[in-house]
């Protein structure tokens, strides 16, 4: 435990110059290092498509000939480490943000399963955390509200 201990001490330390991500509810200094390690140099993703697509987060159905099946699933097709990382933010910030909580809670009242409710706030996680480290700017939760009114 004591050596346990020293490590998170050393992350956290680490991480107080990568003060952008822990803005991001549900992200601590331990999850935080293992995202921006999994992400490494945002600039390689054009959007935030590709970032969810890189995490293993985006959707895909399965289809053969003429047959379209009608149930879309989390590819998977990513890193394991960086969806795990955003999966265990999103159980965070899906209990204790009010905005998380409340897209989580619309997703269930849609009749969305909890894993798949758990899982569309972890791809909105995942695309607030690219528009924080692609725009240099620390996570603003009225950032939405503020543009929705102005147009």
């Amino acid at each position: 435990q004591g050596q346990v201990d020293q490590l998170d001490g050393r992350i956290a330390e680490l991480m107080q110059e990568h003060q952008l991500i822990l803005s991001v509810p549900g992200v601590g200094p331990v999850l935080g290092a293992a995202i921006l390690g999994e992400i490494g140099d945002i600039s390689r993703f054009s959007d935030a498509k590709h970032l969810r697509a890189y995490a293993g987060l985006d959707v895909t159905v399965y289809q053969s000939g003429e047959f379209q099946g009608s149930r879309a699933r989390l590819s998977k097709r990513g890193s394991p480490y960086l969806r795990r990382a955003l999966w265990q933010a999103a159980m965070v910030a899906s209990v204790h943000d009010p905005i998380f909580r409340d897209f989580y809670q619309t997703k269930r009242t849609q009749g969305k399963h909890p894993k798949q409710a758990l899982g569309a706030v972890a791809g909105k996680l995942c695309n607030v955390i690219y528009a924080v480290l692609s725009k240099g700017k620390k996570y603003d939760p009225n950032y939405s509200k503020e543009n929705s009114s102005t147009t």
